[in-house]
């Protein structure tokens, strides 16, 4: 099975340890568009850029991205609550057009209290997974071409639909990752992948399991990925000495703050995350060559694998065994890993690297005459023969 290579665009910032100043690297637009046309050139199937209050806005970020990049795809949120699924499906659409078909979207729910009030979201953990089903239910019917009626608990749309269609057809693939039932409920009804962080193999497989079951019983199939942090060196003793340098500047002080923080966390995968470390620098190495010291001070993925060249890539095979084909890896600095994985990594994989999309020529929909909008009879049989 070939594998979908993903790297990360650090929006948030990057560096060389973690919780620290030091070593810190600005992360403007000529950054980022370094690390990007690496990811591209080198091979990797797209990128995911992170959404959060600490992060720049990743819709405009890949807007940016895109005259600057052949075949990278952007893998960009969705945020339910925050943003109407007609403003969303729309935007969407846009996306896709304009970076001819390169648009792959991520449904986050959250996980913050304080964030998430901070966005005017106050339902809590199992009306947010309400809202967000009703939310992609929408989503999914405007991009594939419907007239949409909803009136759900948390939605409500009437004559809804989208004028300009996108070019992924009938909609670009939503991703999603979520570890509680009602997260698993709505990957098995909706989602096309369904991503994992980076817990132990039996830990994954398990997941896996209960979203695979779930999906057939609704006569779906789901995809899997997995999202990790990775450090590869050209020996072992190397690769655990980067792990060790990336923590070396965390103090005790700014570790119980950090924690404090995510405690408050109501995701139940974040708090997997947390069990795998409880807190406390020793024992990091929680599976062979899966080591939980990233998860310290970070929210979200944890964790990295950690090895050389041929041990790393027999970790990712492990996690493949398991169904999963698609990995969405990231490292410190950004730039200086993304080459590291593609020229010690890649090698030792069956990579699917990614064709540039040929230009698709996108065909006038229609005019506004008064309020109304009138298709031209071309575009019209077009979305009748869809």
């Amino acid at each position: 099975m070939s594998l979908n290579i993903f790297w990360f665009l650090p929006t948030h910032g990057d560096g060389h340890y973690l919780a620290s100043d030091e070593s810190a690297r600005v992360v403007d637009h000529a950054y980022l568009q370094q690390i990007a046309q690496a990811a591209d050139h080198l091979g990797f199937g797209g990128v995911l850029i992170p959404t959060g209050r600490s992060c720049e806005d990743s819709w405009l970020v890949a807007s940016s991205l895109i005259p600057v990049t052949r075949r990278l795809r952007f893998l960009v949120a969705l945020r339910p609550g925050v943003v109407s699924p007609t403003l969303a499906a729309r935007q969407a659409a846009t996306l896709d057009r304009l970076s001819n078909g390169r648009a792959l979207f991520n449904l986050v729910t959250g996980g913050n209290p304080d964030e998430l009030a901070a966005e005017g979201v106050f339902l809590n953990h199992d009306e947010r997974y309400e809202a967000s089903a009703e939310f992609t239910r929408v989503w999914r019917r405007l991009l594939s071409g419907e007239q949409v009626d909803f009136e759900g608990k948390h939605i409500k749309v009437k004559g809804a639909k989208l004028l300009y269609p996108p070019v992924q057809q009938p909609y670009p693939p939503l991703y999603f990752g979520g570890s509680s039932d009602a997260a698993q409920d709505l990957a098995a009804e909706q989602v096309d992948l369904y991503l994992t962080w980076g817990e132990p193999p039996e830990l994954v497989k398990e997941k896996l399991a209960q979203v695979r079951e779930k999906a057939a019983a609704l006569g779906r199939t789901v995809r899997f990925g997995i999202r990790l942090h990775v450090i590869v060196r050209e020996t072992n003793e190397e690769a655990w000495q980067a792990a060790d340098r990336l923590i070396s500047r965390l103090d005790d002080e700014t570790l119980a703050k950090a924690q404090e923080s995510l405690n408050r966390f109501d995701s139940v995968g974040q708090r997997r995350m947390a069990q795998l470390h409880n807190g406390k620098r020793e024992n990091l190495e929680i599976s062979p060559n899966l080591w939980a010291g990233i998860g310290l001070v970070r929210s979200g993925a944890g964790t990295a694998l950690v090895g050389d060249p041929q041990t790393v890539a027999l970790r990712i095979k492990e996690y493949a065994s398991l169904g999963i084909d698609t990995f969405v890896l990231s490292g410190y600095p950004h730039l200086e890993e993304a080459w590291r994985v593609g020229e010690l990594l890649f090698p030792l994989l069956d990579v699917a690297v990614p064709e540039t999309p040929a230009q698709r020529r996108l065909s006038a929909q229609g005019e506004i005459i008064g309020n109304e909008f009138v298709p031209h009879k071309t575009a019209q049989a077009q979305r009748d023969n869809r």
